[in-house]
């Protein structure tokens, strides 16, 4: 798979200095001159996660499950959020709360146990505290997504237990680049009627590089098949089905941008970029409430390799985050969540050195996070929080020399983090609280090579995070999920033990994996229904609690070339979810998926075929309704035009047999269904 390299920068930010017309007839401008440009500007990378393993090793040789989404393969497959566009990769669903807010869920585990980053730099948002908070990444500026699946991805903090997602853009340039990149993508239709437009542009001398990007994305109310509300719901407790056809108050407008540069060196950069995102959405759950959130980061990241006889390379990175978002009803700002903070890493590598055994080769971390979170308002269910993180890792990698061969590799990585939260006093607590914790991770994994064709790898990992500020301090009317949610500031860590393993088959263009899970908490916190209504607010009391609580799971994934230009895929995945204290099923678990798929591909001219099967999930926890399944069919077919540059028109139809499809995983799910039957057109272009 072939991955071109963008040094990219977006810029909503120079909304100001210039207008968006001005910009994208620029970025135009640039198009066209590329027309009679010398090909050989062009920079091809192959396609490498450095997200996986710091080492950066190919995807083939990571002990870690890591699936990869990068080129034109993500360009089909995105969608209006980051949880959207990754649905559907084994171990990987979304917790869909409309179609603008979506958050991943890797292996039946959300919120604080994903760790979602940009660059390898954490996302500060309020995304995590209620699921319809949108994430502050667009995917129409992303040039790569790895999802690093289970407890091994440690490295990246106690936040990612379930596994880590990390969005890569190349804002910062990291390697020289002589001429001019980029692409422009524009898609109109679909069921949201949709019309979205971005471009990005990279120019260097060999020395120095600047990256530009901007995206703007319009959507009007999604048109379902059927009515909103749930059939199930509408027995269960009588909610009238209302507004057939229309999800009412599903609309968006989003834009943003960057800017970056760097100076590159043959052995590194040294680079910063600024970047905005400004999205206006429906919240779906409250008819007349939308969501206006702004986000403002600045980034640094250097790097430098080929150093010593010790220490072989250092790399850094920091991002500043100030975050904002507004409730506003009918015209009225009704509740402000803000977040403001930094966060980095800096990491050493070492050269490798000889054990006896094989060579020795690894790297060392410290990594930091201050934020400031507040919310003032209505629905302002925690008080302000400074939450403070420090952490050092190590991860090292040494192959083994076996009776003389190479065929295992064993790596293991170590984390101890310190995280202190102080809570200011507000109108729920007259006095100030605070918690300290101090968590301490590691992981175990091998990967043996039976033949060229056949691979084992598996991990052993124990995990600890610290509590969130809203599960220890909670106490208020969350309407968006409609509870009154109560947190226990004398919450201990979160500990938990998981085993994966993996088979693994490749033969030419053929590949396919087989994967099984187990994680068991010793402490899970987790949001229960009590049963009880809040007296105040009529709303039904969750209360975060502590108890034992497993996780297991299966994970498959296979490509299989038919004839020379047909490709079958086929995927699936399983999770059960229990809490083992009374043996009750978790809440919001995706049931048993099967999927498959045809690629064709010949010349210009490409076609697909996907089927996806979610199987109806009836082991659901208390007050939990069951949901039926669903097959959601879709094609897409694609041509590229004959000229010099490589210019690629599409048409994707989605939901092909129109069905009522409700995600289970989802706290809408009775009142917010997928779109309906409908097309997308699009172009894509690099150059």
């Amino acid at each position: 798979m072939i991955n071109k390299q963008y040094v990219q920068m977006r810029s909503a930010l120079l909304r100001a200095a210039f207008p968006p017309k001005s910009i994208f007839l620029a970025l135009s401008c640039l198009f066209i001159n590329n027309a009679i440009a010398d090909e050989a500007t062009q920079i091809e990378l192959s396609s490498i996660s450095v997200t996986g393993n710091p080492l950066g090793v190919g995807s083939d040789e990571l002990v870690v499950p890591v699936s990869i989404l990068n080129g034109r393969e993500l360009s089909l497959r995105r969608e209006s959020t980051l949880g959207d566009t990754l649905n559907g990769i084994p171990g990987v669903s979304a917790t869909h709360f409309g179609p603008n807010a979506s958050r991943p869920v890797i292996r039946g585990l959300d919120a604080e146990r994903v760790r979602i980053m940009q660059n390898g730099v954490g996302v500060l948002d309020a995304s995590s505290l209620s699921f319809d908070h949108a994430v502050t990444i667009d995917p129409l500026v992303i040039e790569q997504i790895d999802v690093v699946r289970g407890p091994a991805a440690l490295l990246y903090g106690g936040s990612a237990v379930g596994g880590v997602v990390n969005a890569i853009d190349h804002r910062i340039p990291k390697e020289k680049l002589d001429g001019i990149t980029g692409r422009v993508e524009g898609r109109l239709g679909g069921a949201d009627s949709q019309s979205n437009l971005a471009g990005v542009v990279d120019v260097g001398n060999g020395q120095f590089a600047i990256h530009a990007d901007m995206y703007s994305r319009k959507t009007s109310d999604l048109d379902i098949p059927g009515f909103a509300v749930s059939n199930r719901k509408n027995q269960a407790d009588g909610t009238l089905q209302e507004n057939k056809g229309k999800l009412i108050n599903s609309s968006a407008t989003a834009d943003g941008g960057a800017l970056g540069a760097s100076l590159t060196f043959d052995n590194g950069y040294l680079g910063a970029s600024y970047s905005g995102f400004n999205s206006n959405y429906g919240t779906v759950a409250e008819p007349t409430v939308r969501a206006d959130m702004k986000s403002d980061r600045w980034d640094l990241a250097t790097e430098f390799r080929d150093l010593g006889s010790i220490v072989s390379r250092v790399k850094a990175r920091m991002a500043y985050t100030d975050y904002q978002h507004q409730e506003v009803e009918d015209g009225e700002i009704g509740t402000s969540f803000k977040n403001k903070g930094i966060e980095g890493s800096i990491e050493a590598g070492h050269t490798a050195f000889n054990t006896g055994l094989g060579n020795l080769e690894g790297v060392i971390g410290f990594q930091f996070q201050n934020s400031n979170f507040e919310a003032l308002g209505d629905e302002a269910f925690v008080p302000p929080v400074n939450t403070q993180s420090k952490a050092l890792y190590v991860y090292e990698e040494m192959p083994l020399n076996l009776f003389g061969q190479q065929k295992f590799k064993l790596s293991f990585g170590g984390r101890a983090e310190h995280t202190t939260l102080d809570a200011s006093p507000w109108a729920k607590s007259s006095t100030a609280q605070n918690s300290s914790f101090n968590t301490y991770s590691y992981a175990l994994g091998g990967l043996y090579t039976f033949n060229p064709n056949w691979s084992f790898a598996t991990n052993l990992s124990h995990n600890e995070r610290a509590p969130s500020y809203f599960e220890l301090y909670a106490d208020g009317e969350h309407l968006a999920t409609g509870q009154y949610e109560i947190g226990n500031p004398n919450f201990g860590k979160e500990r938990s033990n998981g085993l994966d393993a993996q088979i693994r088959w490749k033969v030419g263009r053929n590949s396919f994996n087989v994967g099984a899970y187990y994680t068991r908490f010793s402490s899970f916190l987790g949001l229960l229904d009590t049963g009880v209504d809040d007296v105040d607010s009529g709303l039904p009391i969750a209360q975060f609690s502590a108890f034992a609580a497993t996780f297991k799971g299966l994970e498959a994934e296979g490509k299989f070339n038919l004839v020379d230009n047909l490709d079958l895929t086929l995927r699936g995945d399983y999770v059960r979810a229990s809490n083992q204290d009374n043996s009750e099923a978790l809440p919001r678990i995706t049931p048993l998926r099967l999927g498959a798929g045809l690629r064709y591909q010949k010349n210009s001219v490409g076609a697909r075929l996907d089927v996806l099967h979610a199987f109806s999930q009836t082991r659901t926890a208390v007050n939990e309704l069951p949901t039926d399944s669903y097959t959601n069919v879709s094609a897409l077919v694609s041509y590229k035009l004959p000229t010099k540059l490589n210019v690629e028109l599409f048409a994707k139809a989605n939901n092909l047999l129109n069905q009522e499809i409700r995600e289970h995983a989802s706290f809408l799910k009775d009142i917010s269904p997928a779109g309906e039957r409908s097309l997308i057109l699009g172009l894509r272009s690099d150059f």
